[in-house]
């Protein structure tokens, strides 16, 4: 019975010459200290403003505004998670 044939194998061989080409992201500097602690902070003002404005019926935390103080609080929370795409 004959025998198969072999397989070259055609994998990507790096030689060491080539050189090895930065990542897009080496030049995006760390966030600062504060950044993450805001950031949660700002998440966590707007889901409350949201429940105390369900809650409330609209009335507060702003009254008179009505239900644009849950507009306010999910801004408030768009904000927040903005600010992860920036946290290194």
């Amino acid at each position: 019975m004959p025998e198969s044939k072999k397989r070259k194998h055609r994998g990507r061989t790096v030689h060491a010459d080539t050189e090895i080409r930065p990542s897009w992201n080496d030049d995006i500097k760390p966030a600062p200290s504060w950044w993450a602690p805001v950031m949660l902070t700002l998440m966590v003002v707007g889901l409350v403003w949201v429940v105390v404005t369900h809650l409330a019926n609209g009335l507060y935390p702003i009254p008179g505004i009505g239900d644009w103080n849950q507009a306010i609080g999910f801004g408030v929370m768009i904000v927040g998670f903005l600010m992860t795409l920036r946290w290194r």
